[in-house]
This record gives C-alpha cells, sequence and structure tokens, in this order.
C-alpha cells in the first residue's frame, strides 16, 4: 500500500462524499424544518441526536468491523472478508429491529423526565416514533461503506449517497409541506423521509455488489448467516468501539438536553450551529476514516514502521483542506446561518456561538486525526477508555457551566474544547509509545 497525499486523497474523498451526503438528511430536515418554526427546529436538534445515539451502537460495531476486514485486506486473506460482512450485517439487523421496538415503546416517558418543554416534547416524540425505524437501513449502510472502505475502493459511497440524498431532498419537501398530492405531515414527514431515503440507498447497495463487486474473491458466494465464533471474534474488537460512539453521542444528546432547560431560542440556535457544524466535521471525518484503515492495513502487510508517517500525512492533508474551509466559514457566516431561518433575531443571536464552534476545529483535527489511526490498529478498549476520560471532563464541564452557572451560550459551546483537548493528550500519548505495534485481531 503506498501512501502519498495523491493516494489519501484519492481513497479520502468518496468517503467525504458519501459522509457529507449522509450529514445532507439531516441538514435537509433543519432546512425545511427551520421554515415551520423555533420549536420544530429544537425538537429535530433532540430527535436527531436521540436517533444518532443509538445508532452509534450499531456504528461503533461496523468500525470494529471495518478494522477487521481491512487487516484481512492488508494480509491478502481475501475470502474472510465477505464472512465477516454477513456476520455483521445479520448482527445489526438483529441489533436494529430490538432497539427500534424498545424506543417505541420506551422512548416517550424516558424523554418526557428529561425535556422541559412540553411544545418541544410532543413534537420531539413524533419525530423519534418514525425516525427509530431508519436503524435497520441505516445499519447496513454503514456495514457496506465499511466494507468497501477496507478494500480502499470507495468511489461507490459517492454515487449512493448522492442518490440518497437528492431522495431526502424530493421526500422532505413533499411530506413536511404537503406537496405533488402528497399529506402535510410536518416535523413527522422529515423523519419518513429520511427512513425512506436510507431504504433506497440499501437496495442501491445491493444493486451494486450484485453486478459490480467480485463476490467470489471476497466470499460472498458462500452465505453462512450463522457462526458464532467469527461474531464473538468481531464483537472482541466491536464492543469497545459500540461503547466507546455511544458514550460519545449520549453526552451529546445530554448536550443539548441541557441546552433545552436554558430556553427554546437557545436550542434552536444550538441546532443550526451543530447542523453547520457538519460540514467542517465530514471533512475531519473522512480523513480519519482513511488513516484508521491505511493503519490497519499497514498493520496487516507489516509495514507498522509507516503508521506514524502516514499519520503525519493526513495531518498535513487535513490542516491544507481546512484552513481556508474554516477561514471561508468564518467570514462568510450570515450566508451559511441564512440558510436556515428567515429570522434576522436568530441569526444575530446565533453568530458568536458559531464563530466558537468554528474555532473549536483548530482542537479537533488532531485529536480526531490521531484517535483513529489508534482505533486502527485494533486497541479499540484503550480507545473506548480514552472516550470514557473525554466524556468525563465534557460532563463535568456541561453541569458546571450549562445546569448550575448557566453561563451563556457561546461559552457553554466552550465544552467542545474540553472534550478535544482531552482526547488528544491520551490519544497521542498511548501512539507515542508504539505499544499498538504487536496488536492482533
Amino acid at each position: 500500500m503506498q501512501i502519498d497525499y495523491k493516494n489519501i486523497f484519492k481513497m479520502s474523498y468518496p468517503i467525504l462524499i458519501s459522509m457529507l451526503m449522509q450529514q445532507l438528511i439531516g441538514i435537509t430536515d433543519i432546512i425545511f424544518l427551520g421554515r415551520l418554526g423555533e420549536v420544530e427546529l429544537g425538537a429535530s436538534a433532540l430527535g436527531s441526536t436521540y436517533f444518532f445515539t443509538i445508532f452509534m451502537v450499531a456504528f461503533g460495531f461496523s468500525i470494529g468491523a471495518q478494522i477487521i476486514m481491512a487487516r484481512r485486506n492488508g494480509e491478502q486473506n481475501y475470502e474472510k472478508i465477505g464472512q465477516v460482512f454477513y456476520q455483521g450485517c445479520t448482527f445489526l439487523i438483529l441489533l436494529g429491529l430490538v432497539f427500534a421496538a424498545l424506543s417505541y415503546f420506551f422512548t416517550p416517558d424516558l424523554l418526557n423526565l428529561l425535556i422541559e418543554s412540553k411544545d418541544i416534547y410532543q413534537d420531539t416524540i413524533k419525530y423519534t416514533n418514525w425516525r427509530i425505524w431508519g436503524l435497520v437501513p441505516a445499519s447496513l449502510i454503514i456495514m457496506a461503506r465499511g466494507f468497501f472502505v477496507s478494500i480502499t475502493k470507495t468511489y461507490v459511497l459517492s454515487i449512493v449517497s448522492v442518490i440518497m440524498v437528492l431522495t431526502n431532498v424530493v421526500l422532505n419537501y413533499m411530506l413536511i409541506f404537503g406537496k405533488f398530492g402528497a399529506p402535510e405531515l410536518g416535523i413527522s414527514g422529515a423523519a419518513i423521509a429520511s427512513v425512506l431515503a436510507e431504504t433506497i440507498a440499501v437496495i442501491a447497495y445491493v444493486i451494486y455488489f450484485i453486478f459490480w463487486v467480485e463476490l467470489k474473491k471476497y466470499g460472498f458466494t458462500q452465505f453462512v448467516y450463522k457462526n458464532f465464533a467469527l461474531l464473538k471474534s468481531i464483537l472482541s474488537v466491536s464492543v469497545w468501539t459500540m461503547l466507546q460512539q455511544f458514550i460519545s453521542l449520549s453526552t451529546w444528546f445530554l448536550f443539548f438536553i441541557a441546552i433545552e432547560h436554558l430556553g427554546e431560542r437557545e436550542l434552536a440556535i444550538s441546532n443550526i450551529v451543530r447542523s453547520l457544524s457538519s460540514f467542517p466535521f465530514v471533512v475531519v471525518n473522512a480523513l480519519a476514516a482513511a488513516i484508521s484503515s491505511i493503519t490497519a492495513n499497514l498493520i496487516g502487510e507489516d509495514k507498522t514502521d509507516e503508521v506514524i508517517k502516514a499519520c503525519v500525512k493526513v495531518l498535513k492533508l487535513c490542516a491544507y483542506i481546512m484552513a481556508p474551509l474554516l477561514c471561508l466559514m468564518s467570514l462568510g457566516y450570515y450566508p451559511f446561518l441564512r440558510i436556515y431561518t428567515d429570522n434576522v433575531s436568530l441569526i444575530n443571536q446565533s453568530v458568536v456561538t458559531y464563530l466558537v464552534m468554528l474555532g473549536g476545529f483548530i482542537s479537533f483535527i488532531p485529536a480526531w486525526i490521531i484517535f483513529n489511526a489508534v482505533s486502527g490498529t485494533g486497541n479499540t478498549q484503550y480507545a473506548m477508555k480514552i472516550e470514557f476520560y473525554a466524556m468525563i471532563t465534557y460532563l463535568l464541564y456541561v453541569c458546571i457551566v450549562v445546569m448550575r452557572l448557566k453561563l451563556s451560550l457561546p461559552i457553554c459551546w466552550g465544552a467542545d474544547w474540553v472534550y478535544n483537548l482531552t482526547i488528544l493528550f491520551f490519544s497521542y500519548r498511548y501512539f507515542i509509545s508504539y505499544k499498538w505495534c504487536n496488536k492482533q485481531v
């Protein structure tokens, strides 16, 4: 595996497009719902964050499976990749159905305890009751993405993602506002549109697998839906990333719950700012996904001496891309905020918080790249410990600054800096120790 800027970018940009398209599903929901009102805007923030908190358990499993598939790819043990993929899909379908059923019955009581505003509570339930059924198609999408990333053939991700987003935009317009003969469903329509768009994306992936993937080479011709020994092996890596991802998003959800107690306006601002953070976030996350796969492949090829060099190159490439993007978003803040709402007062009150969010990427970039390199070594247990330490410091900040002192919203968003610096400290310390060189998966 040759590691240079051209190959890193070639591998990363389809992942970037895929992640951006995935984020655009939530972004288009917010853009359309922003025209309905601040209550709908706030409710969609809580509803989508709640959904992704649960979904991140499945996402964590897919990361572990991706690490194993990438290691097998590096070892040129290709026929084992398909079996890992099959077991992952079977497990995530069952997990998604169980989580969806449990959430449908227990979410109303849970959110009633956490949400202060009755209007926001009612709209959040309308959203989650439909959105939660997207767990199964969303889980299959991330398993497919994990497969293509692990074999470093990522161009298909862009194609499927564009199909998914265009479908979501059309369905959002139809179902939220009742256009083209569809019922006017409001916030429920946004959730239904997302689920249908993800289902269509799964169908697109199935078609691509059938006609364009070398099924025999990767072991897809021998379908074994029940292999507990292999599933146990996957879980030995994935369980830590599952916990890590759940912890990460649950703290984010609790942050929004805390903000909701400051007021509906603060929650609406936070949802807009969070949505705008998706654009720079996907750039960093795509390169982070690339370094995770590159690390696993290099270790599989017994080239551990090249891992840190690859990490440095990814960091430099990320900095080159992010510097102009962050400058553009900082200087052109008004047009970006204007995408989400026509309310001038809401826009003006969002500016400082928006700039604080952008500033947080200064610490996020090195933290997330190095952290994903740590995950790529296969030591997901230690990665989970890092996430746990970051969660503790993050929640302490939220409890003191947001819930107890109730300081201004920009200061509340300073929690990102606390989280990022904690991740960076422990990830860097582990990475330079070289304890990961002989990790087996």
